[in-house]
């Protein structure tokens, strides 16, 4: 069979098929079939709660065989292979870049070259480059201030002078073991850009970190054994937990939720081949691959727009864009920050959810290039936050009390049946807390997600540098509207509500008992858990890699 026909069978098949998982939900969310019910559709179970129930054992359950496989990989690493790690860094808090810097040294990989840049090249950045030289030592590296980028003149800098600085950077980084670029400010992906150019094709491996991350002495040789092992795999990316877990309780709760987007979620998508992204603390490409949308990369747009953030989500869609797999391993690790205080957090969110959606739409096109799974996975989680928003309107604004409190009960139900998956799966009883983040998802991620959307073309690194904390209070505004849609429809919903019968009315005890009785049973938990650790030092996730 010709091989555009081939194609050509494929993109319709995959089309139909997201089609029809599409229609599938939207009919059984419609219809609202219900296998069993009580009198008066006080309790029900129906087939959209079914659909999301399976998809979610499913998942758990391939998740569960990619643990299994990873514990069997004990292939030899081939050490002819040359690699270089590349670590974009922006306004970095100096304690993190120096853990950074103290856990590279300690990587176990012979002649690994280390490049890192520094988004920034003024008085209020040299200090990046001072901790560079004393954490690196000066025997074996090399450093340059540049006053431009690749794509920007410095103020004054003529086209001789640009010349020669983009010759000096190519140099330095190639004839230099250890290498420290400060640059004219342009964003994480110019950074990035400038490393992966200046690089070229001199090693076979490229592995990117960022500069709040500590590695893991064995993360280098673990992703390497991946790509060594199938040559269909383009990248693969490791398993990335809190550096400042016990800080406060938003790093604590996204500490859990890291764990289960990672070995739950992408070991799922791993199993098939089709890790949709490869964190930036943590990921390793063919460079020869690289370098073939090196340029597509960096120049990518959305709706006319140069696209600024989103660049690790699209480097892995660049990979699978070729028709190459994207693994993940959690044999490799690192800990990263995270930010500890709400709106900082809201704001990364914020962020990371306009990549999403961009790069879902991107993604959409290689659909036929790869396992169904693929397909499946984004069409399910893509249109998820959609049907989950016109659900809790439906049920503020025409449902009944009861049906307001089921659903939250329902919510963390399905937060406790996850979390008690991911205490067996992990051996630590301390992700049973995931089931808290139910509500931080419901309250602020949720509305966070249709900001994003409503203002995806926004640039910009989105978190502030950790060095100077900014306060971005933009974030709020639609939480607080989120907030005011549900206390409009909670109080119309009371006020509409007829007089409750004696059977809603033992309901609605029994509900708001039990509801109550699980708040107060996981706060008292945290208290005596984990907020005692908050403040105190670091335990560093019991990691022997952390003490650095």
């Amino acid at each position: 069979m010709p091989v555009s026909l081939s194609t050509a069978l494929r993109v319709v098949g995959t089309s139909l098929f997201a089609l029809a998982v599409l229609g599938g939900i939207l009919a059984a969310y419609v219809t609202g079939y219900q296998f069993i019910h009580t009198e008066k559709h006080y309790l029900s179970f129906g087939l959209y709660g079914a659909i999301l129930g399976l998809h979610l054992f499913i998942q758990s359950l391939f998740a569960f065989l990619e643990h299994r496989r990873m514990r069997g990989e004990g292939r030899p690493v081939r050490l002819g292979r040359t690699v270089a790690l590349c670590i974009a860094a922006y306004q970095e808090d100096p304690d993190y870049l120096k853990k950074c810097l103290h856990s590279v040294k300690r990587i176990a990989f012979p002649d690994l070259k280390v490049v890192m840049v520094v988004d920034g090249n003024g008085p209020d950045d040299t200090y990046m480059l001072d901790i560079f030289h004393d954490v690196m030592g000066s025997e074996r590296s090399g450093s340059y201030v540049w006053r431009s980028n690749f794509h920007a003149r410095g103020e004054g800098e003529t086209e001789a002078g640009l010349r020669e600085g983009l010759a000096r950077v190519q140099a330095l980084v190639r004839s230099t073991t250890y290498s420290c670029i400060l640059q004219k400010w342009g964003g994480k992906r110019e950074v990035m850009y400038t490393a992966f150019r200046a690089l070229g094709d001199s090693v076979d491996y490229i592995q990117v970190c960022d500069s709040d991350t500590v590695l893991d002495p064995a993360c280098t040789a673990e992703m390497l054994r991946i790509l060594e092992a199938d040559p269909r795999v383009g990248g693969v990316g490791g398993d990335v937990q809190i550096l400042n877990k016990y800080d406060s309780w938003i790093s604590f709760l996204s500490s859990v939720r890291y764990w289960m987007a990672f070995n739950v979620e992408r070991a799922c998508q791993s199993y098939f081949g089709c890790v949709q992204c490869i964190s930036g603390p943590l990921g390793m490409y063919r460079n020869a691959l690289l370098q073939q949308f090196l340029e597509d990369w960096y120049h990518q747009t959305f709706l006319g727009s140069k696209c600024s953030f989103g660049d690790d989500r699209h480097l892995t869609n660049r990979v699978l864009s070729l028709g190459y797999q994207t693994k993940y391993t959690a044999r490799s690790k690192c800990l990263t920050e995270t930010p500890t205080r709400y709106l900082r957090w809201l704001n990364q969110q914020t962020r990371w959810s306009k990549s999403y959606f961009r790069e879902w739409l991107y993604n959409a096109l290689w659909f036929h290039k790869h396992h169904l799974w693929m397909t499946y996975e984004s069409v399910v989680t893509g249109f998820f936050p959609f049907f989950l928003i016109a659900t809790v309107i439906q049920l503020f604004y025409r449902g009944r009390i009861w049906n307001i409190l089921l659903f939250l009960l329902t919510v963390q139900l399905v937060g406790i049946i996850k979390a008690t998956y991911a205490c067996f799966l992990r051996g630590n009883a301390e992700m049973i807390f995931m089931s808290l983040y139910a509500l931080l998802y419901m309250s602020s991620l949720l509305p966070a997600k249709m900001f994003a959307i409503a203002t995806i073309n926004k640039s910009g690194w989105g978190t502030s540098g950790r060095r100077t904390i900014v306060v971005n209070f933009v974030g709020l505004l639609p939480v607080s509207v989120w907030v005011a849609v549900l206390l409009g429809g909670l109080a119309y919903t009371a006020y509409s509500q007829d007089l409750f019968s004696e059977t809603e009315v033992a309901f609605l005890v029994s509900g708001a008992i039990l509801y109550a009785c699980y708040w107060v049973a996981l706060l008292t938990l945290y208290l005596a858990i984990v907020a005692r650790r908050c403040g105190k030092r670091q335990e560093q996730c019991g990691l022997a890699f952390a003490e650095v």
